[in-house]
């Protein structure tokens, strides 16, 4: 083999080159920088090869996180991300973050290692289970490596497996012998493992020429840009700029298209809200990116209409095309090509869609629901803030240009709609098509790693928040800039309200859906020597930040005329507080468990029609029968 192909290996310092040199040595080449895990012995090899090639390791409280971490790193920084766990325990605890990866199509390089080889199935510590049989359900390319010199060559497969056509999640699993064998240099199998990256597919003439007549026949088009544009930004932004078509993004990750950009609309659900406001739908969706499904109105229309619309989706994976809707036209190609390609032609044959329609769409950017604004700021039959204003608050307070992280379920209803107000530079739904609870820690700490000039916002419910609150404790120890707000309504809230609005509101039948009003989310960041702040509109607490601080918030009395403006004060003086203060900070802000976002309540199908059976968050069903 040439040398061209081959890796200048370093040799470390004081020792022999071994397997887990080698391996960082091929992550270097590749072009990786940091890794997110958890320490186990068998990885040691590995670890001080990172740490020979200056690889920064961000190690977790948690696999799970760690896998997630890597996940909200690629998201970010556009590029496939790296984590590692141990042998069995940790691997199986990092899992999950594996299956939503692959359900996201999230490029991850995971990097695990087992029992040595002669131990197989001899019940060596941490050897129980097959590791790469478990895996390949939940990753594009899942492998084991038995002999030391083929590492560059399966490190590159599974890297360019985990970053071309659909992105996903790939598992190499490296035996704890492997990675302390030694290495001789003639016997290695190098692979591609410095070859230049592949070329991506573009679209043909005929789809582009396709593409651009429905377009410039359409009177009311949109982009709909989702985590598949994420390196088209540039692209798509002077598409929309030639063509004057209104850009929306899917609700779960908004690809970091501008807020400024004169033709940016916000979330896509935003263009649910044409029809019921009386104005008209699209008669044209480019989908960019994006997979059709529930994220995107399922198959009820409200995002993309089902009548007098026609689709084109381009997407680098011919399967998502048309998977669950109506496709007039489908192009498979890469996003960023197939629309320098489009721009082009453009430039050839001018058109501009119609100004008045361009005004309605890029309107719904404002829309505030009537019934929400109306609402008193602190609900009168608890004495705790609203919701709605609570979270309002909150982002107005954000300075512009953060990354906005959302997980649970009740407040990402609340904060979607408000999605505006962050002024964020790129926001991430974290729950993702899984309706994962919890990863919101592991993708606002890969954010934070990955753009650390930022602030990375990490909202959380109550419920969500217990998943992985001890990564405050990462946070902290790395000096990262996130300010994590948990907003606390003391339920799981949108399994309470499904069950309110099927069953009633009887107080005394609410299985497994109830949470603890005294649980001190700030007292739990303290102890963590983070900046903590309690911001409650009742006297049942005591109102403090971090003892760091030396910080009160005074106790705000009972109900009056301005209290409400005192309590949304509060919430701005905390989130300046604590951006002020050194390192990451936590807020619980507690917001009465009453109202319901809208969202659940479309999601629950709640009806009072006797001839149906209601399906929480599910299409319902007609009853078999009625008396």
């Amino acid at each position: 083999m040439s040398a061209h192909h081959r890796l200048t290996l370093k040799q470390p310092s004081g020792r022999e080159l071994l397997g887990g040199d080698l391996l960082a040595q091929c992550l270097k080449a590749l072009g990786v920088e940091v890794a997110f895990g958890l320490h186990g012995g068998h990885l040691d090899a590995f670890l001080m090869g990172c740490a020979e090639n200056d690889i920064e390791l961000i190690d977790t409280r948690h696999e799970t996180v760690a896998v997630q971490a890597a996940e909200g790193y690629a998201k970010v920084k556009g590029k496939t991300g790296v984590c590692f766990v141990t042998a069995n325990s940790g691997f199986c605890n990092g899992l999950p973050g594996l299956a939503t990866a692959l359900a996201d199509r999230s490029p991850i390089f995971c990097v695990t290692s087992s029992a040595p080889l002669r131990d197989a199935a001899t019940n060596a510590l941490q050897d129980f289970h097959d590791q790469v049989v478990l895996a390949r359900p939940v990753t594009k390319f899942a492998h084991r490596i038995t002999n030391v010199g083929e590492i560059p060559r399966l490190v590159s497969l599974a890297w360019r497996t985990a970053n071309t056509g659909a992105p996903g999640p790939v598992l190499i699993d490296f035996p704890i012998d492997v990675l302390f064998t030694p290495v001789i240099e003639e016997s290695v199998a190098w692979g591609n493992i410095t070859a230049p990256e592949v070329s991506l597919p573009g679209p043909s003439p005929k789809a582009v020429e396709d593409v651009l007549k429905l377009a410039k026949e359409a009177q009311r088009p949109v982009i709909l840009v989702g985590t598949g544009a994420r390196g088209a930004i540039s692209e798509v932004s002077a598409f929309a700029e030639k063509t004057g078509i209104p850009i929306f993004h899917s609700p779960k990750f908004s690809t970091g298209i501008a807020q400024n950009h004169p033709f940016y609309g916000g979330s896509a659900t935003n263009l649910a809200l044409l029809g019921p406001t009386g104005k008209p739908t699209p008669d044209l969706v480019i989908v960019l990116g994006a997979r059709t499904g529930f994220i995107l109105g399922g198959r009820s229309g409200a995002i993309i209409p089902n009548k007098d619309c026609k689709v084109v989706q381009i997407d680098i994976d011919g399967g998502e095309i048309g998977r669950s809707t109506h496709i007039d036209l489908g192009v498979v190609s890469d996003i960023a090509l197939a629309v320098s390609a489009l721009s082009s032609a453009v430039e050839k044959n001018s058109f501009k869609a119609p100004e008045d329609w361009v005004k309605t769409a890029l309107g719904m950017r404002a829309f505030k629901a009537p019934h929400n604004e109306s609402e008193p700021v602190i609900d009168t039959n608890n004495g705790n803030l609203h919701p709605y204003h609570a979270v309002k608050r909150l982002l107005q307070s954000l300075p512009e240009g953060n990354i906005l992280c959302v997980d649970g379920g009740e407040v990402g209803g609340w904060t979607l709609q408000l999605m505006t107000e962050a002024r964020a530079s790129l926001s991430m739904v974290a729950t993702g098509y899984l309706g994962f609870l919890g990863n919101g820690w592991g993708y606002s700490l890969g954010a934070a790693v990955a753009d650390r000039s930022k602030l990375v916002v990490n909202i959380q419910g109550d419920g969500s928040a217990g998943f992985h609150i001890a990564e405050l404790d990462t946070f902290k120890k790395f000096g990262l800039n996130i300010l994590t707000v948990v907003v606390n309504n003391s339920v799981w809230g949108m399994s309470i309200a499904g069950q309110e609005m099927i069953y009633g509101k009887v107080t005394s039948q609410r299985p497994a859906a109830k949470l603890r009003v005294d649980t001190r989310y700030d007292v739990v960041a303290q102890g963590f020597a983070c900046t903590g702040a309690l911001i409650d509109a009742t006297n049942s607490l005591k109102q403090t930040a971090s003892e760091t601080r030396k910080k009160t918030y005074e106790d705000l009395g009972p109900i009056d005329e301005g209290k409400s403006s005192k309590v949304l004060d509060g919430i701005a003086a905390a989130v300046e507080d604590i951006i002020k203060a050194d390192g990451p900070g936590l807020i619980d802000l507690r917001v009465s468990p009453q109202p319901n976002q809208d969202t659940t309540k479309a999601m629950v199908g709640h009806t009072d029609d006797p001839n149906v059976i209601v399906v929480p968050y599910y299409d319902n069903i007609p009853r078999p029968y009625y008396k």
